[in-house]
């Protein structure tokens, strides 16, 4: 049976591990470090966790001075709070004063599920991505949480790191490569590509596996990486496939769609079908339910999928 462990959780761990061996990592928190899973340092390394309170403002310019001071902080909170709340401070703070600052939400997307809109942060991608000098990371599940945090500490300069709130399917191996932009191929087929992020890498696959027994060869690729996108993988996916469908747990606006999207216009223009959350706010509902119902399941990719093969065709008929 497949593990199933929130991005979150593998964030928290693995913060936790890095603290052990690296006393320059600091953590500024926004009074919710139990949800986001920074509570793990905090109870192991009280002396460098600092709270303000819910005070997201302060929490970012906060971070940025300890940057300054040469200590690496993570700044950590619901993704609806900081990237919204904070978002001229993240701009102006740490972005424009490249710092070494890194910025953690969780419970980002549709999966926070029963919290219902007002905490589903469903452009988070697009706002940071961007933002100049950051890099934004959206891993595929708990393992590949914990190989971006400790890339988060390695890599210099600002960062975004996508979590959530949900159990999700562990898929990805610890023996998996995870280079910061750039992305991994994890099934090969020859009819479309599908290139998925988050949550949406399980279902991509899935998908993978429907569309094969109706004679459709999927290419599946865990883009982890939203910013620095991986130009190369995706230019040589279009060429090799001929169609391409993007998979988030987003609006469709701005982020991996479009991210991917403006590399094949520049370079090599293919049929390519977005499936992500269209121009609408959430609701109050399980995760499997809100994904059911907004359309982000592996049966809502296969029909990307055959829309992105039809349109191939009938172009190259």
């Amino acid at each position: 049976m497949t593990e199933m462990i929130s991005t979150r959780e593998g964030f928290g761990q693995e913060l936790l591990e890095l603290g052990k061996g690296n006393d320059k990592i600091v953590v500024v928190s926004a009074d919710l470090e139990d949800a986001t899973r920074a509570e793990y340092f905090k109870e192991r390394f009280p002396q460098r966790f600092f709270s303000v309170g819910i005070a997201e403002q302060d929490m970012v310019g906060t971070a940025a001075g300890l940057s300054l001071m040469g200590l690496i902080p993570f700044v950590n909170s619901f993704a609806v709070f900081l990237t919204n709340r904070a978002y001229d401070m993240l701009r102006l703070d740490i972005c424009y004063n490249n710092c070494n600052v890194k910025i953690v939400c969780s419970h980002a997307g549709m999966t926070v599920g029963e919290d219902g809109a007002s905490a589903q942060c469903l452009e988070d991608l697009a706002l940071m991505r961007v933002l100049p000098n950051i890099k934004v990371i959206c891993p595929a599940d708990a393992l590949e949480a914990r190989k971006a945090t400790r890339a988060l500490v390695q890599e210099k300069g600002p960062m975004y790191l996508r979590t959530g709130r949900a159990p999700s399917p562990v898929i990805t191996k610890e023996t998996d490569p995870f280079i910061v932009g750039k992305a991994n191929i994890l099934c090969d087929g020859s009819d479309v590509t599908i290139f998925g992020c988050g949550v949406m890498v399980s279902q991509a696959l899935q998908a993978a596996q429907i569309l094969k027994k109706e004679k459709i060869e999927a290419r599946v690729v865990n883009m982890h990486t939203i910013k620095p996108i991986d130009a190369k993988i995706i230019i040589e996916s279009a060429r090799q496939t001929g169609a391409v469908v993007s998979a988030e747990e987003h609006q469709a606006y701005g982020g991996l769609g479009s991210a991917i999207a403006e590399v094949l216009v520049q370079n090599h223009p293919v049929p390519m079908e977005m499936v992500a959350v269209k121009d609408t706010f959430g609701e109050s509902g399980t995760p499997e339910e809100l994904l059911k119902a907004y359309h982000l399941k592996d049966v809502d990719i296969v029909q990307a999928a055959k829309r992105a093969v039809a349109r191939k065709r009938k172009s190259n008929a």
